[in-house]
């Protein structure tokens, strides 16, 4: 399947300090680099999910496709086109292909506009005349399932799942290839937790658009995408399909985040994996694997060596950057894993 959207090699950092304090500190680098060497794609049609604990890089990442970020370097690919090198107005035409939820649905739309004019705005900032505004407006809240008179509300006369269908459709304003959904269920109850994303899929299967979601939530995950990016301190650390993941995760963070899953059967065999320390801080990272203050399978060689890329050899797009990948086994529908001895073949 073609890639829609192709990124390789991106990197994004941020200034710590002004450049006469670092002189005066004679500190040589004043950055932290948020987004390290980060490469994926996205197909037509397909639905992959970015998931990782808070600060991990996942919405910078997002951001920086969309255009609010610039990388340090990198290639951002949307449709065959290299869109990282172009200025604003190059960039236009394809931005108009994108288009990007933001995590708060009730912040991330303006106070001062009614909805008709929120849902109408991408049209005034593409220049695209529309004869009928009020018309387009209704048309897209019939199509989050909202009645027409929501078009005179304004932000404060919305609940959050009210806003967040709001934040959808004008997402799908302009008919967009790729959708990036923040956080799509974040502060909703789980009542309308499922009505979105039961929304985003029926839209995603009559409008055909590729959805880029990042989430914490893994059961929106498991139940929604195709692959499933895990990110740690700015990395990826293993990628794959969804179902592979789940059923056998080879990187002990993978291992802990899905063990750490909230599970509603209360008669479930829960088998909770601690992980011990702090996340590193990005001014500090850790040598070799930066997992491995943490790891329980860790051993010297993490601590000086970081890990090359691996390949699962019964998958060839499932990846991991791991010295000790985990071993899957699924017994009863547990998984039990265990880190494969040194010296034996990666399975």
């Amino acid at each position: 399947m073609t890639a829609l959207l192709r990124v390789e090699d991106l990197r994004v950092r941020f200034r710590t300090m002004g450049p006469l304090k670092a002189l005066a500190t004679g500190t040589k680098a004043p950055f932290i680099d948020a987004v390290c060497g980060v490469s994926f794609e996205i197909r037509k049609g397909e639905t992959l999910a970015l998931v990782g604990e808070s600060g991990s890089g996942k919405s910078t990442i997002a951001r920086t496709i969309i255009g609010l970020q610039r990388a340090v370097s990198g290639s951002i690919c949307f449709d065959g086109q290299e869109i990282e090198e172009l200025s604003g107005t190059e960039r236009k035409p394809y931005l108009r292909r994108m288009a990007m939820m933001f995590q708060d649905p009730v912040g991330s739309l303006s106070p001062r506009l009614t909805v008709r004019s929120l849902l109408t705005e991408p049209f005034r900032i593409h220049g695209i005349k529309r004869r009928d505004a009020g018309g387009e407006a209704e048309r897209l809240l019939r199509l989050v399932g909202l009645p027409a008179d929501f078009a005179r509300r304004y932000p404060h006369q919305l609940s959050g799942g009210q806003a967040r269908r709001i934040g959808i459709a004008r997402a799908l304003a302009l008919n967009p290839d790729l959708i990036i959904a923040d956080e799509p269920t974040a502060g909703l109850d789980v009542s309308v937790q499922g009505e979105v994303l039961n929304l985003l899929a029926r839209l995603q299967d009559e409008l055909g658009m590729a959805i880029l979601i990042i989430t914490h939530n893994l059961n929106v995950v498991r139940h929604m995408t195709d692959r499933m990016a895990i990110m740690y301190l700015g990395r990826f650390i293993e990628v794959g399909s969804t179902e592979r993941i789940f059923d056998q995760p080879r990187h002990p963070y993978t291992e802990a985040l899905l063990a750490a899953n909230p599970e509603p059967d209360p008669d479930a065999v829960l088998n909770r994996i601690e992980l011990k320390g702090e996340v590193p801080s990005l001014l500090r990272r850790p040598s070799g694997c930066e997992f491995h203050t943490r790891c329980r399978y860790a051993q010297d060689l993490c601590s000086r060596v970081f890990p090359e890329p691996s390949t699962n050899p019964n998958d060839a797009e499932h990846n991991f950057r791991c010295h000790f990948p985990l071993k899957g086994e699924i017994v009863s529908g547990l998984m039990l894993s265990h880190p494969v001895s040194v010296g034996t073949e990666r399975s």
